[in-house]
């Protein structure tokens, strides 16, 4: 029997955990989706804790058996994807008349997978991103969210590969939906 899931908006406090989960997580999940070298490029350039999500309060983490076992948010500003590493200075916010919320930042715990951690993360998002007034929601999926992602209702827009700053190339669909209700 699995341990009770409790989401609840990240704080401070939450980035070591966050800093240990995410590496442990794009280097369990991504087996078969990138090889060994973007993931440990991807991991130095790309994935890590976006702090103004934080600062926003619009990251969550989700418990289970007492750790961190997944985190994940949304953005009313521009930035798609990438952590503090990957990101400009400026990070204006977006019009939730005209634009797409950004999801953002789901990372799980390999012991965790597929136990309904991103699932309710992603609740959390939605509702949150619907009572700020957002109609549609955009994300950058790595190869191995995409298939979740699509459970979600998300549906492809386009494929986009990144170079990074070591030469590695690695690739991203950027995806959307419409929020109902």
């Amino acid at each position: 029997m699995s341990e009770p899931v409790r989401v609840r908006v990240a704080t401070e406090g939450d980035l070591a955990a966050i800093r240990e989960l995410i590496p442990r997580s794009v280097r369990g999940l991504s087996v078969g989706y990138y090889t060994p070298r973007e993931v440990e490029s991807s991991i130095r350039y790309v994935f890590g804790p976006d702090t103004q999500l934080i600062a926003d309060g619009t990251y969550f983490v989700a418990e289970s058996g007492g750790e961190v076992a997944g985190c994940g948010g949304w953005s009313a500003r521009r930035t798609l994807y990438g952590g503090d590493q990957a990101k400009d200075a400026d990070d204006p916010r977006l019009d939730p008349a005209t634009e797409a919320a950004r999801i953002r930042a789901f990372f799980v715990h390999p012991d965790h997978a597929r136990r309904g951690i991103a699932s309710a993360i992603y609740e959390a998002c939605v509702a949150a991103a619907r009572a700020a007034g957002f109609r549609s929601l955009e994300l950058m999926a790595t190869l191995p969210g995409e298939p979740l992602y699509r459970t979600f209702g998300f549906h492809p827009v386009e494929q986009v590969e990144s170079v990074l700053p070591d030469g590695v190339p690695i690739r991203f669909v950027r995806m959307r939906r419409d929020i109902e209700g």
